[in-house]
Formats: structure tokens, sequence, C-alpha cells
């Protein structure tokens, strides 16, 4: 009798463990990395806090407040990456795709910040002060 306890409790444990993986593995193939020509082109990056609106947001015109950002098929920063970087802990150099979002590289390739995917040609980044930064394509 004592046998089959523990035989039932490692089914038990195992189908559990299975489970687990399993859906760890359908998570980490839902998310697809996209070609860097995906995001090659031009951005808009707007600086705004938390507590703006969407209307406050597309009334952002200072340019303080707004920049137009160019991430080159070569996966660097051109055009713009002094306004960046003048919002982040220093100036973006390179920027790379993840399954999640367009990550920004700085002088010696280390990641300096990271933007997630809000939708379709939309991605933000919470700066430490709290201030956001959103991403949006540039229609051509």
């Amino acid at each position: 009798m004592r046998g089959h306890v523990f035989t039932y409790k490692t089914m038990a444990w195992l189908m559990a463990v299975t489970l687990m993986m399993s859906g760890a593995t359908s998570m980490a193939s839902s998310l697809r990395l996209e070609e860097p020509s995906a995001f090659a082109g031009r951005w808009q990056a707007t600086l705004t806090s938390h507590n703006d609106t969407a209307e406050t947001r597309s009334l952002q015109d200072k340019p303080s407040n707004t920049c137009l950002i160019d991430l080159a098929q070569n996966q660097t920063v051109s055009e713009g990456a002094d306004c960046l970087g003048a919002w982040l802990s220093e100036a973006p150099i390179g920027w790379f795709p993840e399954p999640d979002g367009i990550s920004i590289t700085g002088k010696e390739g280390s990641k300096i910040a990271f933007f997630s995917r809000q939708r379709d040609g939309s991605y933000t980044n919470t700066l430490a002060a709290g201030l956001l930064i959103t991403l949006e394509r540039v229609e051509h």
C-alpha cells in the first residue's frame, strides 16, 4: 500500500512539472522576434508624465518634449541620438529588436533603455524619475 502512495505522489509531481514546462514553452513561442527592417526608419519620441492624457500627449510640441529619431538599417541611431540621449543615461548609439520591444544601446554596446511594445508602432519606456518616453512610428 505504501508503494502506491509514493507512485501517485510522484506521478502528480511529474504531471505538474510537465504542465509548467509546456506552459512556459507555449508562452515563449507566442512572442515573435521581428526582423530589424521592421523597426528601421523614423520615429517620434515624446517625453511626458504618467498623468498626461492621450490628448495632452498629442499636443506636446515643445522641442524639449519631442524628438525625431532615425533607427537606421544598420541598427545604429542616427538623427535624434543627442535629443534622446538627453533623456536617457547616455547618448544612444545602436538598437536591436526583442520579442516584446526595442532595446537601445550605448557606446559600449550595453543596453541603456528598453521600450516595451504597447501596440503596433508604439513603444514606451519609463525613466527612473517616473517620466514616460513614447516612441511612435512616423508614417512615410
